[in-house]
């Protein structure tokens, strides 16, 4: 086969959304390549996101800034999600599809990462803020296409073990980012600006490799999921929700609040994790903050793909449910505890966020339907919280001079994405949802092999619970 006719059987780089596909009925099997690709975009952020909390601490000596002012990389990192994930990135998708918000993604972060370049060798905070906010950007794009094609790429009966086993390998990238800056930008003996320049050579190698990225997607056949392929889903598990006007479904932007408040002091925790450390514990120093960063963000690797596994026999939503009261009772804890018992406590708050943001995600957008890519958008877009809850942590510390004392702050609004674990577990209305699409048998075999079959215009489905028959138009 000549290169030509290879390109020509390559997925294309629109998709109609009035069409049904048999994306939505892939085996596990079958979706095993694109999801493959798309879990490579989470190692990615996970990077992206673990150097930016370890830069957080250094740019404060650097740079020298205060703790607020350093919280510009985090405001304009998330800052850029909305922009993303509520407008041109989720227009892509609900246009044009996955394949090409997937590209655009990555060349936006390739650029970002090479803006970094000149931002190093001027050393200006403000560049190195912009730079962040294209690479931003092109992170929140990726998200706002890899989130809800995790979980709509297979069968739905297995969307949070695949979404939280993908998002694991985020957790590794935020491991490996703040024990590279460690090791090799930060040492014990040096935290200079000549260190720091060294950041510059690792954000040109991400730009590279993400471009190469871009090519290697581009060359794959991505299946796309359309929305009439998830109004099937839903109509096929008897769920009524996608009939609702978008403005109405109020568990969906509960879920975003849940998600704006979670990310918000999720990100708040690890920005000022090392200042923690250096602040409650005198033993401790930079370096040594950063290798227990690494430690931390270890543990919440650990945590994810243990909550993967035990949602293959619990449901997902009560391990979600542990898993973030785990997160508001040992944050709570560490505001009072010094030392090592306080590090302690931040291992163990680490280990416990690991499931939640995925979870909201594949949780959120549960019954949705036709209404899916644009409900993602808002899900995804409440990783804004980032760009708003850190500051407010920043503020407090330097008004009591005490990082310790400020974690009371993300204490807070964990307690407030809380709300919605508590609701999706006990409130009928929220369990129902996620419940019906949770046992579905959609995927589990091959698209025609026994369940519901449909051609290329696909009627009806069969009857509803009520008995009144259930149309895909």
């Amino acid at each position: 086969m000549g290169f030509v006719q290879f390109l020509k059987t390559r997925s294309g780089l629109r998709v109609d959304n009035t069409k049904t596909t048999s994306a939505a009925q892939l085996t596990l099997r079958q979706s095993l390549w694109p999801l493959i690709l798309v879990t490579i975009l989470f190692f990615l952020w996970g990077f992206a996101y673990g150097l930016l909390d370890t830069l957080n601490k250094h740019f404060q000596i650097t740079l020298n800034i205060t703790r607020t002012r350093s919280s510009g990389l985090q405001a304009a990192y998330f800052g850029a999600y909305p922009l993303a994930s509520l407008g041109y990135a989720n227009w892509l998708l609900r246009h044009y599809g996955y394949k090409l918000v997937f590209i655009f993604g990555l060349v936006l972060y390739g650029i970002g990462a090479l803006c970094m370049w000149p931002a190093g060798l001027n050393r200006s905070f403000g560049g190195f803020c912009a730079a962040t906010f294209v690479i931003g950007s092109g992170l929140g794009s990726l998200e706002t296409a890899a989130n809800p094609y995790l979980a709509v790429c297979g069968p739905p009966k297995y969307a949070e073990i695949r979404i939280n086993l993908a998002q694991a390998f985020n957790g590794i990238g935020t491991v490996v980012a703040p024990a590279l800056a460690s090791y090799v930008f930060f040492t014990d003996t040096e935290d200079s600006v000549d260190a720091l320049k060294r950041v510059q050579w690792v954000y040109l190698a991400i730009g590279i490799f993400v471009f190469v990225l871009a090519a290697v997607f581009f060359m794959s056949t991505i299946p796309e999921v359309t929305d009439e392929d998830m109004a099937f889903q839903v109509a096929a598990t008897h769920i009524e929700e996608q009939e609702k006007p978008f403005w109405k479904q109020y568990k969906l932007f509960h879920a975003t609040f849940a998600q704006f408040t979670y990310t918000g002091a999720q990100v708040a925790i690890a920005s000022y994790f090392i200042n923690y450390a250096t602040e409650t514990w005198p033993a401790v120093d930079n370096s040594t903050g950063s290798k227990y960063l690494a430690g931390a963000q270890a543990a919440f690797t650990v945590g994810r793909f243990l909550g993967a596994f035990l949602m293959k026999y619990i449901r997902p939503r009560w391990v979600f449910l542990a898993y973030l009261s785990g997160v508001v009772a040992f944050c709570a804890a560490s505001t009072t505890q010094r030392n090592a018992t306080g590090i302690t406590m931040l291992f163990l708050t680490l280990f416990f966020e690991s499931v939640c943001f995925p979870t909201i995600v594949a949780l959120g957008i549960r019954g949705l339907g036709r209404h899916y890519k644009r409900g993602s958008g808002w899900i995804v877009g409440g990783v804004s919280g980032g760009a708003a809850i850190p500051p407010l942590l920043a503020h407090v510390a330097d008004l009591r001079n005490d990082t310790g004392f400020a974690f009371i702050v993300p204490t807070m609004f964990m307690v407030l994405a809380w709300t919605y674990a508590v609701a999706v577990n006990f409130v009928p209305a929220y369990r129902n949802t996620v419940d019906k699409v949770g046992e579905s048998e959609i995927g589990l075999t091959a698209a025609g092999d026994g369940g519901i079959k449909r051609g290329d215009d696909v009627e009806a489905l069969g009857e509803s619970e009520k008995g009144e028959a259930v149309h895909v138009r």
